[in-house]
């Protein structure tokens, strides 16, 4: 089993190829939540399920920018109020 610090590279390098191939960046940040929970279910050593998919998901939104995320759709928001 690798370390589990490279999850999340892993996670953003294969997001930036669906990118590349023609993923809408729309849908970016829902690839990479799903992406870090298959590698949770799949790649780490926990014993419960939920816990692997609650840690998955965890490293697929670090790897998506989740304050970023957050910030853009804030701003996006308040921009469409104007």
């Amino acid at each position: 089993m690798f370390s589990e610090a490279i999850i999340i590279p892993v996670i953003i390098a294969v997001t930036e190829v669906l990118k590349g191939l023609g993923l809408p960046r729309k849908y970016a940040a829902v690839a990479s939540v799903i992406l870090g929970i298959i590698a949770g279910v799949f790649y780490l050593d926990h014993p419960e399920l939920k816990m692997r998919i609650f840690q998955g998901l965890v490293y697929g939104l670090s790897a998506s920018g989740l304050y970023s995320g957050t910030k853009n759709t804030i701003q996006e928001m308040r921009n469409r109020k104007k």
